[in-house]
């Protein structure tokens, strides 16, 4: 239903936000804060985009046959126009909090807000619900953990806490870890990625199409189990302010760091395709452990596996973390979130990370006290709508851009080329909306009108502060 009243005048245009100081550099003598440089970044947004998922997916996708290899393909090229549209708009806006800049900057404070709360709720559930799910390989390594449900909480927490205290402790040490994480998951990766080829048998391949879906559909079932293993394209992005010449580096950092992560992804379900017979691979339960023993014998994949989907979850756990709270400390600076968040030591936005692992300790209590996995699953399940919503207006932010002539002159062929990229990057975000599921759409869209009534407030108050600041 829409109102017949004329709109005031101020509000007929996207409201523009006012320009940003370049980011500051960490200061002088402070040991605990650094720049993060290229292969840093890089590994930021490969650690993110990595977590553990990806040791499930061989298995996750193998019903549909190795047409999933071609859903693959597809989002590749989706998330790789995203990551390329996110280096363009880091080059023009090269501050601190990615999707929520450029929003803002293109359609105003309400739309930025949007951006800022969606992904930051995004962030702390899905901290949750990684932590919760490392749980699970924590105890193939030591079996006490999964004897009682407060050992696994107390797990749970632990493996939450340990990426936020290497987060206070400054940017120097997040991007140490970082690296650390992302060479350490990588190994036992590539080593059936790569080595697995070397034992690729066609015939465990099976059938091209195993269902008796359309190809069309085949391609669309199987891409809406893989849709999000590209999340966390943006994190260069996201903490742009805190990477070395921003404007050059996040770019190729988030087109770096996805390649790096769809050749892993594409590599290792290959891999895993060719080492484990079709069958086995439906019902297996943990198909890179399975690929492992088919090379070297034995029954030892298990804990390596285990080893290493440990250590990937903490390494996006020490990624996101920092992404949580970058978010928020950019809409703070603006007025738009509590003031609190806009607190920084050591280059790291200390509010915000501290919130960020309260509120998602406080999550993963909830879920091994309630006793109702459902409820915890349902929020999970809201987050897969909400991380796309900053997508979604980023790269239409990016189409505003370029068709408003906005920012610097280039030539009629660069533009084109960016208003399609810009145009598959929309497309692609869509789709992740859509492969969400009806349910997650409907609750993830009330959980994200929960958040108007934080921005009226926050906004009276801006515009108070304004009013007494022209008084």
């Amino acid at each position: 239903m829409t109102s017949t009243a004329a709109p005031p005048a101020e509000a007929t245009a996207p409201a523009q936000a006012p320009a940003q100081a370049p980011p500051q550099a960490p200061r002088q003598g402070d040991r605990h804060a650094r720049r993060f440089g290229l292969p840093v970044a890089v590994c930021l947004v490969m650690g993110n985009v990595i977590g553990g998922g990806i040791f499930l997916l061989p298995a996750s996708v193998a019903p549909f046959g190795t047409i999933s290899l071609l859903a693959f393909a597809v989002l590749t090229l989706g998330a790789i126009a995203l990551a390329l549209v996110f280096g363009r708009l880091a080059q023009r806006h090269p501050q601190t909090g990615g999707p929520y800049v450029y929003v803002r900057a293109a359609f105003g404070d309400f739309a930025g807000f949007l951006a800022a709360y969606s992904y930051w709720m995004t962030a702390w559930v899905s901290n949750a619900a990684l932590a919760v799910a490392s749980v699970g390989y924590l105890a193939v390594l030591f079996p006490a953990v999964g004897e009682h449900r407060w050992t696994m909480c107390l797990a749970a927490l632990a493996v939450q806490w340990l990426p936020a205290l290497s987060n206070l402790a400054g940017t120097r040490y997040v991007g140490a870890v970082q690296v650390v994480a992302t060479v350490l998951k990588l190994v036992p990766l590539l080593l059936v990625a790569v080595g697995g080829l070397f034992f690729f048998d066609p015939a465990n391949l099976g059938p091209f199409q195993a269902t008796g879906q359309s190809p069309v559909g085949a391609v669309s079932a199987s891409a809406a189990i893989l849709l999000f293993s590209y999340i966390g394209v943006e994190s260069a992005a996201v903490s742009a302010g805190e990477v070395r010449d921003p404007a050059r580096n996040v770019g190729r950092a988030t087109v770096l760091g996805t390649i790096g992560a769809a050749t892993v992804y594409l590599l290792g379900t290959l891999s895993v395709f060719g080492l484990v017979a079709h069958d086995e691979l439906v019902t297996s339960q943990a198909p890179f452990s399975d690929a492992v023993n088919t090379m070297f014998g034995g029954s030892w994949g298990g804990t390596l596996v285990a080893g290493a989907a440990v250590v990937s979850m903490l390494g996006a756990l020490n990624g996101w973390t920092l992404l949580s709270a970058q978010t928020p400390y950019a809409a703070a600076k603006d007025g738009l979130f509590p003031k609190a968040f806009e607190k920084k030591q050591r280059g790291v936005p200390v509010v915000g990370v501290v919130v960020t692992v309260v509120l998602a300790s406080a999550l993963t209590v909830y879920n091994y006290t309630a006793g109702s996995a459902a409820v915890f699953e349902s929020l999970v399940l809201i987050t897969t709508f909400t991380a796309t919503v900053p997508y979604l207006l980023s790269t239409a932010a990016q189409l505003y851009f370029l068709a408003s002539g906005q920012g610097e002159r280039v030539r009629r062929g660069r533009l084109v080329r960016d208003a399609v990229l810009a145009g598959t990057a929309f497309a692609f975000s869509m789709w992740l909306v859509a492969g969400s599921g009806y349910a997650a759409v409907y609750q993830g869209v009330l959980f994200l009108f929960a958040g108007v009534l934080v921005y009226a407030l926050m906004a009276a108050r801006k515009r108070r502060a304004a009013g007494t600041a022209a008084e």
